[in-house]
């Protein structure tokens, strides 16, 4: 379940995910082969050539290797993938919360409770790579997930995408399985959802209910856009949005308004104490900061929406990310679960991964481009 503009090399190529994660995985576990062009110009496949188990125990792990590369390594022209069943079943539905911590709260109690939830969705900056699409194998058994978005970002995606969502923190929840399982499934969820002060409960199982819910979560960047005054949005069908897509087929143009896109994932037990913690960080440092997450593994994002031509703002944004990536070190997380280290989290990877960790990964590098010729300067 990508972003707007991903390419599947492009997913493995930053280890990337989405809402789908808590269920069937990110892209590391999925992909099974990659066809790489080695920075000397070599092809390697990290499987073998046409190689595509389940599971193998020969060798080194090079396909996990270049999978979050970020294009450091080599160029990713090829993706063999594991492919997942379509469920028997499908249901969806959106519940509004009290506060944040009530919304994170209660996802933790439905992943603890063991409610296979296939979705608990989230949002990110829409993401791009390199890369040519894919041969696929291998199959799996499904389930369903939650996706959180706090009173902003509610309120933003229900204006937006004339879906008539409460400004109040709110979960997307999506269940899988057969007829049967989801009937107790569903219960299993009210009755958390409820314990936990949730409520507008109204379950989707149509394709058309609930690909308009999702296609408004998807729509959440442009929406954050749209908060600020100054950004220009437009629609691909129309200047004036005039076309029978509507808002969810949106793009921004430039502007002196600019949105940035950062992550983080904490274990699950620390969630609503990070989740909470930031979102005071943001009131308290006046930044427009509406908050997503693939809240089912942790994994959460703040859309921050600036003026770049500030650099009093343009600093503060840069002190809270840094904040925000501290603060999930300190509970056992990483600096970020996927949009990448890039230039900006440099730093936080030493933080995170500790010298030895960085001089290893200084090693795998030098060994496979001696020459820095792959994406120089980014990560390390």
């Amino acid at each position: 379940d990508p972003g707007a503009d991903a390419s599947l090399c492009g997913m493995a190529a930053t280890g990337a995910s989405g809402t789908n994660a808590v269920r069937y995985g990110t892209m590391r576990p999925n992909v099974l082969n990659l066809r790489v062009v080695l920075p000397d110009g070599r092809l390697l496949h990290t499987a073998g050539p046409g190689r595509q188990p389940r599971k193998r125990a020969a060798g080194y792990d090079l396909t996990s290797l270049f999978v979050g590369s970020e294009g450091t390594l080599g160029f990713l022209t090829q993706a063999t993938l594991r492919l997942h069943p379509l469920p028997e079943a499908t249901s969806a539905t959106v519940a509004s919360f009290p506060s944040v911590g009530a919304a994170v709260a209660c996802t933790v109690q439905v992943l603890q409770a063991a409610v296979p939830v296939a979705r608990i969705g989230g949002c990110s900056q829409p993401e791009g790579g390199l890369g040519v699409q894919v041969p696929v194998v291998e199959l799996s058994t499904a389930s369903s997930h939650p996706e959180f978005l706090d009173e902003v970002m509610a309120d933003a995606c229900s204006r937006f995408s004339g879906v008539g969502l409460p400004a109040a923190a709110t979960l997307l929840l999506e269940l899988h399985g057969s007829r049967h399982s989801l009937v107790e499934q569903q219960k299993q969820t009210e009755e958390i959802v409820q314990q936990n002060g949730g409520s507008g409960l109204a379950w989707a199982e149509g394709l058309e209910e609930r690909e308009q819910l999702w296609s408004m979560r998807h729509s959440a960047w442009y929406a954050a856009l749209a908060l600020r005054p100054g950004c220009q949005v437009r629609h691909k069908d129309g200047a004036d949005g005039s076309s029978a897509h509507g808002a969810a087929s949106a793009t921004a143009l430039p502007s002196l308004t600019q949105g940035y896109s950062t992550d983080v994932c904490v274990p699950i037990s620390r969630l609503p104490d990070v989740v909470v913690e930031t979102k005071q960080d943001l009131q308290a440092s006046s930044i427009t900061g509406p908050m997503v997450g693939h809240v089912g593994d942790g994994n959460f994002h703040c859309i921050l929406i600036f003026n770049s031509q500030d650099p009093e703002e343009a600093q503060r944004i840069h002190a809270f990310t840094q904040r925000l990536g501290r603060r999930a070190l300190a509970a056992g997380g990483t600096c970020t679960g996927e949009h990448g280290v890039g230039l900006g989290k440099r730093a936080l990877l030493q933080e995170e991964l500790g010298q030895e960790g960085l001089d290893t990964l200084r090693s795998i590098k030098a060994a496979l481009d001696p020459h820095n010729l792959m994406n120089p300067g980014k990560v390390l």
